[in-house]
């Protein structure tokens, strides 16, 4: 395990009517400023890895870039969490005040609803046709899992990871499920991995910020061990995105577009 992703402390502990002093792993909380042409940007609360990667991942999210040769210059200073962006000449930031604005539009007859503006111009309706059977959802959210010391070791971050159906690409850790997205994003865009083939593998509910997250990323898949939210499964149908929550065991639950999940 990174040892800036994790802190020793002294804790006591409560176990079989006994109180037992420990050492035990706490997970540690990192607050990271992005500068983008030197104007503060956002700052985001993170685990402390993988800077990069996220950075990029967010302001692809934002709809701030679009390839990794947008940024001019990306410097990182770890110590006291500041990143400084320097976009390519001609790309230029918009008006900041629209990422806080929501939207509800319509596409194609259906209500599809963002919670920001920006949102519209950046998640993709899927247009892949990615298959995966029901023994490799299973296989792929253990593996995720399974590859998480961080989460073994602390309990207290989120996992993702970007698989083929029948093994994990990358895998990702922070106490931020945006976070631990914008990392494969970010990682994707820096290494030029294709995505439109690929699965979004999460530990977390599928809220409709994480579905519009992968809708962003470009997947058709995403595999979930907790539960959707009902507006998550209405932009997973309007998106063409396959949403499988509750893998737990042998079991889980297909919220929409089945038709990739096979026996």
């Amino acid at each position: 395990m990174n040892e800036r992703m994790s802190v020793n402390k002294s804790i006591v502990r409560f176990k079989d009517g006994n109180f037992n002093q420990i050492n035990d792993h706490i997970v540690t909380e990192f607050p990271m400023t992005i500068y983008v042409n030197n104007e503060e940007f956002a700052t985001m609360v993170c685990t402390p890895a993988h800077f990069d990667e996220m950075v990029i991942g967010f302001l692809a999210s934002e709809g701030v870039i679009r390839f990794r040769n947008d940024i001019k210059a990306l410097n990182i200073d770890e110590e006291k969490g500041f990143a400084y962006v320097e976009l390519a000449e001609g790309k230029e930031i918009n008006n900041q005040r629209d990422f806080s604005k929501r939207f509800i539009g319509s596409c194609c007859g259906k209500s599809r609803q963002f919670y920001f503006q920006n949102d519209v111009q950046t998640a993709k309706t899927s247009t892949a046709e990615t298959k995966i059977t029901a023994d490799q959802c299973i296989r792929l959210m253990q593996q995720m899992q399974d590859n998480s010391h961080v989460f073994k070791g602390t309990g207290g971050v989120h996992n993702a990871a970007i698989c083929t159906s029948g093994e994990m690409v990358v895998g990702r850790t922070d106490i931020g499920r945006h976070n631990a997205l914008d990392k494969l994003y970010g990682h994707c865009l820096m290494n030029q991995i294709s995505v439109r083939d690929k699965i979004l593998v999460f530990s977390g509910r599928i809220s409709s910020e994480v579905l519009t997250k992968a809708a962003k990323i470009g997947v058709g898949i995403v595999l979930s061990k907790s539960a959707p939210t009902d507006l998550a499964v209405q932009l997973a149908e309007d998106l063409n995105i396959t949403a499988v929550g509750f893998i737990r065991g042998s079991s889980f639950n297909i919220y929409s577009h089945p038709r990739r999940v096979t026996n």
